[in-house]
């Protein structure tokens, strides 16, 4: 299995940018061809109470690589990249790994 992680910087709207996400771009995701799972992660403070380097972190699961790049490249997968320009320039780190076991 392959993962994509889209790490979210800390929006300049924090309201606007969650509102958007949740409600337009999350179900955007959700209609990719081969996602097999979608998950969000809001960060909070740290244990020390400092603020979190990233806001949100996004994964979507496929079942291998050219899963993924067939859905990435389906109509759906482009309007979900299109979308990217309503996240009001939010800078985002991307990452593609594979899972490992680890038990």
């Amino acid at each position: 299995m392959i993962k994509l992680t889209v790490l979210y910087d800390t929006p300049a709207d924090v309201a606007a940018f969650d509102a958007h996400y949740l409600g337009t771009h999350v179900p955007l995701a959700r209609k990719v061809p081969g996602i097999e799972r979608v998950e969000v992660t809001r960060f909070g403070p740290g244990p020390d109470g400092s603020a979190p380097r990233y806001h949100l972190m996004a994964e979507l699961y496929f079942a291998d690589a050219a899963a993924m790049q067939a859905g990435l490249g389906s109509a759906e997968g482009r309007e979900l990249g299109a979308d990217v320009a309503n996240l009001g320039g939010t800078p985002a780190t991307h990452l593609v790994g594979n899972l490992e076991d680890s038990q």
